[in-house]
């Protein structure tokens, strides 16, 4: 299953549910991606939703770590 994203606003923070498999190639791109372009836009708050993401393998956890240490 290819991972998939849509984000929506709450009070101020933005919501990016993720679904899917975090993986090697392309679900740490979209992942990556998307965060970079939320900030790129001065999104600030956000918050990732991965009740439906199924397998997150170590560069997917590598990218969620790379991501709140930038």
């Amino acid at each position: 299953m290819t991972m998939k994203s849509s984000s929506r606003q709450i009070d101020g923070i933005t919501v990016l549910d993720l679904s899917g498999r975090i993986t090697l190639g392309e679900g740490s791109v979209i992942l990556r991606d998307t965060i970079r372009d939320l900030i790129g836009r001065g999104q600030k708050r956000i918050l990732l939703n991965l009740g439906d993401v199924s397998y997150i393998d170590s560069s997917g956890i590598g990218e969620l770590v790379s991501r709140v240490a930038s």
